[in-house]
């Protein structure tokens, strides 16, 4: 997955203001893959920025630039390899970072010339890299840090990496292979980060790692047996919308469901599913117990009916028989979940699954995609449409020149789900306000509202 291009840090400038000075230092950054990467971008470039380096919005400006890599699923292994190339030709130097420098030899072997190949979260091996590269040439007097850092996002929201790597052993997924096992950072730290925000104006602090709900439970000393019901709490008294991503639905997850019901955390949970069918959760090792996820959302719904759910799910996953897959639109109909993805299953270098046997055709992941994508739509329409008449707040994410404000409601993370467009009487609302409308018209999967 690739950030859209209006969030593309390779395409959008950086939040700073600053003119490069005389003999300053630029470095430039194409950042791909997920929200966790763009917070390792956010990083390397606030290091960069503090060691007296300018942060370049195109090639040209740029003294070497940094590709932060995805190397989850070969369509993005290409895609950072495509990346990679076009630095080299418009620039020339380049240093490569992230998921996929975890292979450092498939990308020597593709692209010879990279300055230096580092893999995730190697901050420092980052840094040494660029001071090879392009040597620091700090000015103690003009160059100071602001101090919410360097942000590839709009000033309003901000994504909080809370840990990073995974205790799971999925067969389709080397995220562990890749990012090692979880590492939870300390409680103190997440939330000075977050204080540090919400006092930098950031209005939505969007919670990710690749097991939020695990959070801290590597913590051998730990006080409280799970360290994400404290965390979730303590974020939810900051005043910021807090939306919390990639949690694992385990029992203790409806503990954070009354704080969701209080409005201290947005009603709102992303879970990746993948699956319902037991046997095919059994060959993708899946954790925690699926079979009783139908009970926990009716749960979540009881405690918290506002409760918007997101997941992802993949089709053609090898051995699903079309008996496996039935069950899946069969569950999507009694799940009735607010927001869906859907992949079609791929090899991975390194993932087990992919010597399981039976791999299904691709013209039948294909044919089942659009079946269930289809279902999806359709449950969306209907949960979009029985929210005609309502009013709910909403906030701004832009405002074009026509006067029309792209929003999303406490249902909707930026990127992934849907928008609220208001066309009328919307040219004086700004980025990060929040505002109330009354829904007014619904599509499949966004909305039209009017303010109140």
């Amino acid at each position: 997955m690739q950030n859209p291009p209006d969030l593309r840090p390779d395409l959008a400038r950086a939040r700073i203001s600053e003119t490069k000075r005389d003999g300053q230092p630029t470095i430039g950054m194409v950042s791909l893959g997920c929200p966790k990467a763009l917070v390792d971008s956010e990083r390397i470039l606030t290091r960069l920025r503090a060691e007296g380096y300018g942060i370049s919005a195109d090639y040209a400006g740029a003294d070497a630039v940094i590709v932060n890599t995805c190397g989850f699923l070969d369509s993005a292994k290409a895609e950072s390899l495509e990346a990679i190339g076009e630095a080299l030709n418009e620039n020339g130097k380049v240093i490569v970072t992230g998921c996929l420098g975890a292979e450092p030899e498939y990308i020597t072997g593709v692209h010879p010339k990279v300055l230096a190949v580092t893999g995730p979260h190697q901050y420092e091996q980052v840094l040494d890299a660029v001071h090879g590269a392009v040597p620091p040439a700090p000015d103690p007097f003009v160059d100071l840090l602001p101090a919410t850092g360097v942000s590839l996002t709009p000033r309003h929201f901000s994504y909080l990496k809370i840990s990073e790597g995974c205790n799971h052993k999925c067969k389709f997924c080397i995220i562990p292979d890749m990012r090692g096992k979880l590492a939870s950072r300390p409680a103190r730290a997440v939330l000075r980060e977050a204080e540090k925000l919400v006092e930098a104006g950031v209005k939505e602090l969007l919670v990710i790692s690749q097991d939020t709900s695990a959070y801290g439970t590597d913590w051998k000393d730990r006080e409280a047996k799970f360290p994400f019901i404290d965390l979730a709490r303590d974020l939810g008294e900051l005043g910021a919308w807090v939306r919390l991503h990639y949690v694992y639905p385990y029992p203790h997850v409806r503990q954070v469901i009354p704080l969701m019901a209080e409005g201290k955390v947005l009603p709102y949970l992303d879970i990746p599913f993948q699956h319902s069918h037991p046997e095919t959760l059994r060959r993708m090792a899946r954790p925690a117990a699926a079979e009783r996820t139908l009970e926990e959302i009716a749960a979540w719904r009881a405690d918290c009916p506002d409760i918007a759910l997101r997941s992802t799910f993949i089709v053609g996953y090898p051995g699903e028989t079309e008996a496996e897959f039935q069950h899946l639109l069969d569950w999507m109909d009694e799940a009735q979940l607010d927001r869906v993805g859907c992949f079609q299953y791929e090899n991975v270098e390194g993932a087990r699954s992919n010597a399981l046997p039976d791999h299904v055709p691709e013209e039948v992941k294909q044919d089942r995609w659009n079946r269930f994508m289809e279902k999806a739509q359709a449950i969306s329409e209907a949960k979009l449409a029985a929210k005609v008449g309502r009013t709910l707040q909403v906030i701004v994410d832009d405002v074009d020149p026509d006067g029309i404000a792209t929003c999303r409601t406490k249902a909707d993370a930026p990127e992934i789900d849907g928008n609220l467009f208001i066309d009328e009487g919307a040219d004086h609302l700004t980025p990060g306000e929040i505002v109330t409308v009354e829904v007014d018209e619904a599509g499949d999967y966004d909305l039209w509202g009017r303010l109140v």
